[in-house]
C-alpha cells in the first residue's frame, strides 16, 4: 500500500491487488488490534495501582466484550485510510483477487492479465504452527483469530515468547485471565539477556507463569480443556491456547517459479537493493524473511520508491529498523547491540541511564528500565536500546542519530523538555562526558582558566 499510494501521487500508473481485507495483517490482526487490547489493559492494570497516588478506586469491572468491542471499533476508525474506495480515489486500479505469475512479466488475477514494467511483491507472512503432535486436535488461536472471543479465557497458554507472545499474554493477564507462558528457548531470545531480564520480571510480577526452556512434546484434550506435555516430563493445562511462535512468508501459489524468482520456506531471495533473482520484480516486508515488523516493511517501501521513481541507489541496511515490544515496561532498540557492535570489530563503549534517575519517572511511579547506548571509540553512536515507559516513543532520536552518523556529543548538546522521560536520553549523553572531567590535564586547563577570571 505505500508503494501504490506514493507512485501513484506522482502520476504513475498503478494496480494494486489484493486477496484477503485490505490493510492486511497489521490492520486486521496485528499491530491495530493488540495495541488497542493493549491499551484497555494498561488502563484495568493502572486502575488497580492507583493506590499508590493515594487513590482508591473500587474493585475493577471489567465488561470483556466492551473491551473487545473497543478492539473493533479502532479497526474500524483505520480502515477507511487503507481502503479500497481511498486507493481508487487516487487513481490506484485496485483488483480485489488472488494474483499468480504465469510469465516472467505477466500477473494473473482473476479475470485480469497484467503486464507491467516493475513489479513488487508484498505478501506479507502468516501465523508459523510448528508440528506438536496432537495441536489441531485440541484447536488453538493465533494472532488472526484471538480477536474474535467474546469471552475472556479462563487459563490462557501462550506458546512462544517472541513479541507477539508476550504483550498477549500480558494484557490478557491484566484483563483478568491466568496466564502461562511456554518458550522453548529464552523470551526474547533475540535481545540482550540484560532487557529480557527485566521484561520478564515485570510478567511474574503480575502473575504470569513463564516456563523457558520448555519444548512442547505433546498436546491432548483434558476435560473441558487441553494439557501439553514437555520434554522435562511436566505438564501444563488450560482453556485456551495462543500459538505465538513466529511468522511464514507468504510464498505458496505465487508462480515464482514462472516468474523465475528464486524463493524457499525462508522466503523469497532479494538482495539489499531489494531486487529479485526477475529484474522486473521487487519483493520487500516480511514475504523476503527479517522484515519483521510494519516499520521494516515501510521501511523497504521508501527504498523500493527511489530506486524505481528517482533511480537512486537503494541499500537495505537491516538495524536501522527500530524493534519494539509493546509490553509494559516497553522495549524499543535500533543499531547494533553491545554483542554485535564488538563482533564487527569496533572498539566500544556502553553508557547506561536508569529510569530510577529520571524525576519524570519517579513521580509516575514508572522507574524500571534504563537506557544503554554503545558507542564507537570516536564517539559515534552504534547502537541503542531503551526499556521502560514510553521507549517506543524516545527510540526515535536514536534512530535518527545512527541514520546519520551522529556522534553522543549531539545528543548531549540537546535540549530537553522538563520533566520528560526523554530527558533520560540526554542524561544518558552527558554521561560520556563524566569520566573526562575527572582527568588531571582537564582539571588542570580548568584551573588556569580560572585564574583569569
Amino acid at each position: 500500500m505505500s508503494v501504490a499510494a506514493a507512485a501513484a501521487s506522482m502520476g504513475v500508473s498503478v494496480v494494486l491487488i489484493e486477496k484477503g481485507a485490505m490493510g492486511g495483517d497489521c490492520l486486521n490482526y496485528g499491530c491495530v488490534p493488540s495495541k488497542a487490547l493493549i491499551a484497555a489493559a494498561r488502563a484495568a492494570h493502572d486502575m488497580r495501582r492507583a493506590e499508590r497516588f493515594g487513590i482508591h478506586a473500587k474493585d475493577v469491572n471489567i465488561d470483556f466484550s466492551a473491551v473487545m468491542a473497543h478492539v473493533q471499533k479502532t479497526v474500524a476508525a483505520i480502515a477507511p485510510m487503507d481502503s479500497q474506495d481511498r486507493f481508487a480515489a487516487m487513481k490506484v486500479r485496485v483488483i480485489r483477487a488472488k494474483a499468480r505469475f504465469i510469465a516472467p512479466d505477466i500477473v494473473e488475477a482473476g479475470a485480469y492479465c497484467i503486464r507491467a514494467r516493475r513489479f513488487v511483491v508484498a505478501t506479507g507472512s502468516s501465523p508459523a504452527v510448528p508440528n506438536i503432535p496432537g495441536l489441531a486436535e485440541i484447536g488453538f488461536f493465533t494472532n488472526e483469530t484471538i480477536f474474535s472471543l467474546a469471552e475472556c479465557p479462563r487459563h490462557l497458554v501462550v506458546l512462544g515468547g517472541g513479541p507477539c507472545g508476550l504483550e498477549l499474554a500480558q494484557a490478557f493477564a491484566r484483563l483478568g485471565a491466568q496466564v502461562s507462558l511456554v518458550e522453548a528457548g529464552q523470551i526474547l531470545g533475540r535481545e540482550e539477556e540484560e532487557f529480557a531480564s527485566l521484561i520478564a520480571s515485570s510478567l511474574r510480577r503480575e502473575g504470569i507463569a513463564l516456563h523457558e526452556q520448555a519444548r512442547v512434546i505433546g498436546a491432548r484434550k483434558d476435560g473441558e480443556g487441553f494439557a501439553l506435555d514437555l520434554d522435562g516430563g511436566a505438564t501444563i493445562g488450560g482453556t485456551h491456547l495462543l500459538v505465538a511462535t513466529g511468522r511464514r512468508p507468504n510464498v505458496a501459489d505465487l508462480g515464482l517459479e514462472a516468474a523465475g524468482i528464486r524463493f524457499s520456506a525462508a522466503g523469497i531471495e532479494a538482495g539489499a537493493d531489494l531486487w529479485t533473482a526477475n529484474r522486473k520484480v521487487y519483493a520487500l516486508g516480511d514475504v523476503i524473511g527479517g522484515a519483521g515488523s510494519t516499520a521494516g516493511a515501510s521501511y523497504h517501501a521508501g527504498l523500493v520508491l527511489r530506486a524505481t521513481l528517482f533511480r537512486l541507489p537503494a541499500r537495505v541496511v537491516p538495524h536501522l529498523v527500530p524493534r519494539v515490544v509493546f509490553t509494559d515496561p516497553e522495549f524499543a532498540a535500533t543499531g547494533l547491540n553491545e554483542a554485535q557492535a564488538r563482533q564487527a570489530g569496533h572498539r566500544i563503549r556502553v553508557l547506561r541511564w536508569p529510569f530510577a534517575e529520571n524525576d519524570r519517572a519517579r513521580a509516575e511511579v514508572a522507574t524500571p528500565g534504563h537506557v544503554k547506548i554503545v558507542l564507537a571509540a570516536n564517539g559515534r553512536i552504534l547502537g541503542a536500546a531503551i526499556a521502560g515507559r514510553g521507549a517506543a516513543e524516545m527510540i526515535g532520536l536514536w534512530q535518527l542519530a545512527i541514520a546519520k552518523g551522529f556522534k553522543i556529543q549531539t545528543i548531549a548538546r540537546l535540549v530537553m523538555p522538563y520533566p520528560s522521560f526523554s530527558d533520560a536520553s540526554k542524561r544518558v549523553a552527558l554521561g560520556a562526558f563524566f569520566a573526562e572531567t575527572a582527568r588531571p590535564r582537564l582539571r588542570w586547563l580548568l584551573g588556569v582558566l580560572r585564574k583569569f577570571g
